[in-house]
Formats: structure tokens, sequence, C-alpha cells
């Protein structure tokens, strides 16, 4: 088998940390039980391992192709999806009112992380239609959800987002793609689209496309950008695709990394033939989310969503990453141990640096994945509390969350991919072992939805300069209270992740008083250090869930439950406190001191 689905380790972490019993109390999430997580989780293993994982390779060597606009996926990709839609497993996490399940994120999340484990370029397509599933949920008129949400919820369609443009990049302000307003209520769209992930494929009948474009008229800047739903194929009154829209693919690019998954550049009213502009002359049928200038508004519910998935990503690339590094680790007979302990040449997973390298992959990845699984829990009360002060705490908690989900996680899958290759040696510079394509896959998720520099600055500047560091404050509270349970528990292990968390969270403390207090007077300074910032929040985050988990683990090995897993569990934690926590003040003193560095050099000496 190519992937284990580590589904007790999620299991550990939804049961104990996102504390899944608490949810299953929220309205509308009575059944969403332990039980009921663990029956997911368990089918969505057989479903990842079985029938995606096998065809990530396939993915890799043999990428979707395009031929006059027509993108076909790579051999067994449109089978499995078909597969992947009548299970169910698109509308997982969506309303039951639109054909989904209606469990909570915390079990859905989980889900995704096995999809991206399994098949990276695969599990992009189903995660852009989540996107666009909340986008409509969101803002789409009654007309718009009772025409596309079902079938997109369903899988029979799939969702896009359309933002990018080649003049634009990530400043949307940039934006020129227009939009026509006709008398029908319509609109006509006409603009180029770059980076569209699954902007064309042959899986679904259809393709539904949330574009940002600029109706006539409208102010400059981002207050300008309005969002229509812009389908491949036009629907009929029965709801069925029947009009080619005026929208085409005209070509896809060619990668470092997810080959399989096609991303698109897409043209819109360029008078396709055979289309809508054969009767009606150019220009793609669009039909408007909302209320027009508030485009960018409804857009980040689909980028925040996206974003929150693509930290997901990460943690899933690390762990495939992991696991076989883990498998080479034990298999590589190369050198004697340095302890004189064997006498001949030994696998070379006895030796200590490689066992360095397993333990900071593996750190890294159950850090990343707890890290999720709490601010999944935080998004489903911030959704479903029936008390609003309750929801408003913890979507402020989660929204702090995003960025550090994303760009911690994706950046740490970056480390943990080139130690998997590390750890092969020679080996892993030679494509066909595999583990190549887990590194070059990696490298997209530091990039799209979000530069790590995009992610920084939205935690600086809307995440804790906004509020004068109010929130982090008191997320920092709750890392101390954590600390203190770690010091009455007493043990050795515990008092050393107590003495490194509390050593983390005290340096995070200072840099988020020189964020609040520099942030208008000397915002080159602040913003010189928003990276190595968010390095330093996300990993005290995620330090602190393994010191939650320390904790949990310290007491079921007590009562006797599992008890190699949790030996294991308080292993992992201890290796974080001793040398990843440890990173924390050393982040903390080049931001604070160190900014001046950054600006000194004369730009003419680049």
């Amino acid at each position: 088998m190519t992937y284990s689905a580590p589904v007790k380790d999620m299991l550990f972490n939804i049961e104990h940390l996102a504390r899944i019993d608490q949810i299953a109390q929220l309205p509308g999430f009575e059944d969403a039980d332990l039980g009921t997580a663990q029956a997911v989780l368990e089918e969505a293993a057989k479903f990842n391992e079985e029938v995606l994982a096998p065809l990530n390779w396939a993915g890799d060597q043999n990428p979707s192709a395009w031929n006059n606009g027509v993108v076909t996926a790579t051999p067994g990709f449109k089978e499995a999806y078909q597969q992947f839609a009548e299970a169910g497993w698109q509308g997982l996490q969506h309303p039951v009112e639109f054909g989904g399940q209606g469990l909570p994120k915390t079990i859905g999340a989980m889900c995704g992380e096995m999809q991206n484990s399994a098949n990276m370029s695969f599990a992009l397509c189903p995660l852009l239609s989540d996107g666009a599933i909340e986008a409509l949920l969101t803002a789409g008129s009654d007309e718009l959800k009772a025409i596309y949400l079902e079938k997109i919820v369903s899988g029979q369609w799939t969702g896009t987002m359309n933002l990018t443009e080649p003049q634009a990049g990530s400043d949307l302000a940039l934006v020129r793609t227009r939009a026509e307003p006709q008398p029908d209520g319509t609109y006509r769209i006409f603009g180029t689209k770059i980076y569209i992930t699954w902007g064309e494929h042959d899986m679904a009948e259809n393709i539904v496309h949330l574009v940002l474009a600029r109706v006539q008229g409208a102010p400059e800047g981002v207050k300008g950008i309005s969002l229509f739903v812009v389908p491949k194929f036009v629907v009929d009154a029965q709801g069925h695709p029947a009009a080619r829209n005026d929208v085409q693919c005209v070509s896809i690019e060619h990668k470092m990394g997810i080959k399989a998954s096609p991303t698109a550049v897409l043209q819109f009213g360029d008078g396709l033939a055979g289309s809508l502009a054969d009767s009606a002359g150019p220009g793609a049928q669009g039909f408007l989310v909302g209320q027009e200038n508030r485009g960018l508004e409804y857009m980040f519910i689909m980028m925040n969503a996206a974003r929150y998935g693509v930290g997901v990503q990460g943690i899933a690339v690390a762990e495939r990453a992991y696991q076989k590094a883990a498998q080479f680790a034990r298999d590589r007979v190369q050198s004697r141990p340095v302890d004189g302990s064997m006498n001949s040449s030994a696998p070379i997973i006895h030796h200590p640096d490689v066992r360095r390298m397993l333990m900071t992959m593996r750190a890294y990845v159950q850090g990343c994945r707890a890290l999720a699984s709490v601010a999944a829990a935080a998004f489903d009360v911030a959704h479903h509390h029936p008390d609003a002060q309750t929801r408003k705490e913890h979507q402020t908690f989660y929204e702090f969350m995003v960025p550090l989900v994303k760009g911690f996680s994706t950046e740490m899958s970056l480390e943990v991919t080139s130690m998997a290759v590390q750890v092969h040696g020679g080996m892993g510079f030679i494509e066909e072992t595999g583990v190549a394509q887990y590194y070059r896959d990696a490298k997209i998720l530091t990039i799209y939805e979000g530069t790590t520099a995009i992610q920084a600055n939205d935690l600086v500047g809307r995440k804790t300069a906004r509020d004068g560091g109010q929130a982090a404050k008191a997320i920092a509270a709750q890392v101390a209270a954590t600390v203190t349970d770690l010091r009455a528990d007493g043990s050795a292990d515990a008092l050393a992740m107590a003495k490194r968390l509390d050593a983390a969270r005290a340096a995070f403390v200072e840099v988020v008083d020189f964020v609040a207090g520099h942030s208008k007077a000397s915002p080159n300074a602040v913003y010189a250090g928003s990276v190595p910032y968010l390095m330093l929040a996300g990993n005290l985050m995620a330090g602190w869930q393994m010191g939650r988990s320390l904790l949990v683990a310290q007491a079921q090995l007590a009562a006797g439950v599992d008890k190699e897993f949790m030996q294991a569990k308080i292993s992992t934690a201890r290796f974080y406190a001793d040398h990843i926590l440890t990173k924390v003040p050393g982040l903390r003193d080049s931001i604070v001191d160190g900014a001046d560095a950054v600006t000194a050099l004369a730009l003419e000496a680049f």
C-alpha cells in the first residue's frame, strides 16, 4: 500500500483536542459524535488508500492534456471522480437541504487531508468546488442556489475560482475583466483569467466558474469588483446543461508539480464557435452573485475556505512524504550504527541523524494536524453555537488561525518533503523512487491562495494590529493555562514541554506588542518581520496543541489505554518541545531587533 491514512491520530485530535463531544451538542450536529467520526474516517481511509492513492504517481507521469480547447484528465481520474461523487464525499460538510451530509468541518477537514495525501492533484478539484459552494451559500440568490448548489454539492458539477489576470497577479485592484449589463438581468463577461485550477476538464458534465469582473462604470480599485457565476454550459429550465457558454480554455500551464491538475487560461467573450456567441454575439453569459461591487467580499469567503484547505494540503503531502521516508529508512541498509550495537551494516533508521529527521517530520505533521483540528472545531462553534458571544469569540479565534494553518503548515511541508528526499539520499533525487514528487508538489502550497507573505500581511494587519493585539493575547492566555497544567502534571516530559512552551509564549507576546505598537509608526520595520512572525505564531500554536496532546496521552497511558500509541504521542510532543519550539525565541530576536538589517542595504547594491 502506497498510503496508510493516520486515522488513529486524527481521531485522537478530534476526540481530545477538538472535543467532538461538544461539537455534537451544537444544533444540527447532534449525530456527529465520535462514533460517527470514526465510521466516516475509516470509510474515507478505505476510499483514498484504494482508489485515489494508486493514481497519484500516474498523474505525475501522465498529466492532464490540452488539445484544441479540450482538456482530458489523467487516465483513471474520471472514473475515480465518478466514484468520489457517487459516494457523497463532495457534500460531506455541506447543508442537507442541498443534498449534503451536513457534517462538521471538524470531521470534514480530516477527510480532506486524506484526499490530499492520497492524490493532491485530484483533491484540488473538490477543494475548489467547496469554495464555490461556500460563496453561493453566503451570497447567492435563491434562484442561483436552486440552479447550482445541489449539482455542485453532489459532485455532478464542479466549481472554480477566477481571480487572477495576466497583469494583476495577487493585486486584484488591477482586475480588468468587464461585465456588461443586459436587459434580461444577465451580464456579458469579457476578459482573460489565468491560473484557474481545474478550469477545464472532462470529469464532470458542467463547470461553474465564479468570476471577478468590473461592471461598466464601477469604481476603480477593489471597491469596483463584482462576482459572477459563469457556467461552462448555460442550463435550461429543467436545470440541465444546454447551450455552450462563450468561455474557452486556450491553454494549460506546464508546472513543476501537481501536474495532473489542469491549471487553465480561460478566455471569456471571445466569440467561441458553437457557443451562445453564434446567435447572441460575443460575451459569456454571467449571473451576478449578491450585489454589484461587493465581489471581493464574497470571494474572500471562497479564499478563506481555500486557504484553510491549502494548509491541510501541506499537512497531507508532509504526511505522505513522512510515511515514504520512514518505510525507506526501515528497508535501506547502509553503514554500521555509531554506538557499535551491530557489527554489520544496518537499516539507516538505526542512525541518529536519520532518527532526527524522521522525528522532525513526524512532530511537524502531528503538530500542524492538531492545530488544523482545533481550528476546524472553532469554525463549527462559530457557525452553529446558539450564543452570539460564543460564536464571536470562536470566529475571532478561527480567523487568527487561518493564516497560520495556511502559512505555517505549507512552509512546514517544504521542510518535511525536502527531508524525505534527504532520507532517501541519492535515491531521493531519482524520480523513479517517487519521493521527489511530494517535494515538487509541495512548492505550490506556499504560493497559491496567497503567498506566505500575503498570509503574514493578513496576520499583522487584520489579525494583530487592528485590535491592538487583543485577540493574540487572549490566545496567549490560553497557552499560559496549558503551561500551568503541564507544570501541575509534574512529569519530566510535561515539565520540559512547559519550559519550552512558556518561553515561546513569552516571545510571542513580545512580538505582538512590537507589531501592535509599531505598525503605524514604523510599517517597514514591522512588515520586514511579518513572515518570521507568522512562523513564530504557527510554531507556538502547533506546539501548544502538542502540549495539550502530551497531557491527554499521560492520562490515557496511566489508565492503560492504547499504551504504544500514547507513549509515541508523548515522545513526539517532547521532541517538538526540544527541537521545534526552541526556534521561537530566536525568531523573536530577528523580528524585534533585526528589522533595520532588512532594509539597510541600498537598493542599487542588490
